[in-house]
């Protein structure tokens, strides 16, 4: 097996379906205008792709860690291919919205071991650096070029092609997946006699995908989905095989790992929404225009992310970097909360873009490498599975509540002035989510000594290095 074609396989397989979260937003007006959904309908095209893939992350995770990751990964992209293809093809809303939430369900199978996959894949620390590298910066560079995309194919061939575009990407990985992703040896059942979490399952699987639909469509079954979710971690405490290993929840560079990405997906989710707005409805630009202008986000990403990160988590170990990346992203999304009605792209977003790519590029890498330092061989599905499941929460929470917040602003007024008003109260709010985020990463104590620069980086290399923190 070559390791660099399996790496090709899984990012290719996350780059599909970043691409089919994203590629959408710029299509929106063409698919209403298409398919005559109503405003609140229309926000299902989004949805509906959203709760199932936020909400089966976890138990997709776990079953693949007991019957098999590579199983559940094939099975993952063969169902979102299909789905893709289903949707391209699409002549009436149900069909549409039914396609995206089978969408959806491959795209968790799928999203939920392909980085546990890769962490076993490499086990050498700097290739496995290396290797979260390039996989973050598919995540984050895929949601940008999704963008530009959409834009660019939109107004050139019409709405259906955005989901034409993700087929042969989704054909062309699976056939790779098939011949170089190594087999399924050992079954977590034999690992120990370990058994599904039914009961687990079940509860966080309801509990999340409720709550996701609580977030986007702002309901008051908020309250149903933390009840769910109190059971679920009840179940945890008490349950013999838990579905989430009690060494990754005890693991507090885990757990702030993750609460540092939820936070921070919050922020940049509905920034990529709300600039893409001020960009077509206050500077006039088209779709295609749209999509370009956020290039530059891209460009930074993959330089920080593939060129820098690795490299300065060696020298200085995570925390720094972490910290650093997050306050560039602190800086560049200040810079929005002062956008004027009739300011220029060069002078007053484009210097903003930068400071996120930058940010961005040095903040995924280093929080993925964290998330999965609690893991082992064993459980490394779920552990992949927990950081995925958070970033889809929080890109959900986050879009949901700046674009209320803008809404709120805005109110009933009209014209240029009140929608950027709206914006720039919304991106105050993101602000404070990065500022929470800065904090959090600041009280993660790993660094005690002179040399805990390289424990550190011992740490975000190796799965097993974190097990005992936080006991």
């Amino acid at each position: 097996m070559s390791r660099r074609l399996a790496l090709a396989a899984l990012t290719s397989a996350t780059a599909m379906i970043i691409l089919s979260e994203t590629i959408v937003n710029v299509a929106l007006r063409a698919i209403q205008d298409d398919l005559g959904f109503s405003p609140g309908g229309l926000a299902w095209v989004v949805n509906a792709y959203l709760v199932p893939f936020g909400g089966l992350l976890l138990l997709a995770g776990r079953i693949g860690d007991l019957l098999g990751r590579r199983a559940v990964f094939l099975a993952g992209m063969a169902l979102f291919t299909v789905a893709s293809l289903a949707c391209a093809l699409a002549t009436g809303q149900a069909w549409l919205v039914t396609a995206r939430f089978v969408q959806g369900v491959g795209a968790a199978l799928t999203a939920s071991v392909a980085l546990g996959m890769l962490v076993t894949i490499f086990p050498e620390p700097a290739e496995r650096a290396r290797a979260i590298a390039i996989y973050s910066f598919v995540g984050a560079g895929g949601a940008s070029i999704g963008v530009t995309l959409g834009g660019l194919i939109t107004d050139a061939f019409g709405w259906h092609w955005i989901f034409v575009v993700t087929v042969p990407i989704g054909v062309a990985a699976f056939l790779l997946s098939l011949r170089v992703l190594p087999p399924d040896t050992r079954s977590g059942a034999r690992m120990g006699g370990a058994r599904p979490d039914v009961l687990g399952g079940v509860l966080v699987t309801a509990g999340l995908m409720v709550l996701v639909y609580a977030i986007v469509a702002t309901s008051w079954v908020f309250v149903v989905a933390l009840a769910l979710l109190a059971a679920f971690v009840w179940r945890q405490a008490v349950a013999a095989d838990p579905l989430v290993p009690r060494r990754l929840i005890r693991s507090r560079q885990v757990v702030i790992a993750n609460l540092v990405t939820v936070v921070t997906v919050a922020a940049m989710i509905g920034f990529q929404f709300l600039v893409g707005l001020y960009l077509q409805r206050v500077l006039g630009m088209s779709p295609a225009q749209t999509g370009i202008a956020f290039l530059p986000i891209t460009l930074g990403i993959a330089t920080f992310s593939l060129g820098l990160a690795g490299r300065l988590v060696a020298r200085f170990g995570p925390r720094p970097v972490l910290v650093g990346g997050l306050l560039g992203v602190l800086a560049g999304y200040a810079l929005l909360t002062a956008i004027p009605v009739d300011g220029s792209y060069a002078l007053r977003v484009l210097p903003s873009l930068l400071l996120l790519g930058a940010g961005v590029g040095l903040v995924l890498p280093t929080i993925t490498g964290l998330a999965m330092s609690g893991a082992t061989e064993a459980d490394s599905g779920i552990a992949s599975g927990l950081i995925n499941t958070t970033q889809q929460v929080g890109g959900a929470l986050g879009l949901s509540v700046l674009v209320a917040v803008a809404d709120a602003r805005t109110g009933d007024r009209a014209g240029d002035a009140a929608l950027v008003a709206g914006y720039r109260l919304a991106f105050v709010v993101g602000v404070a989510f990065l500022a929470l985020a800065t904090i959090l990463a600041l009280l993660r104590q790993t660094q005690r000594t002179t040399s805990a620069a390289g424990t550190a980086t011992a740490a975000y290399a190796h799965p097993a290095a974190a097990q005992g923190e936080g006991r």
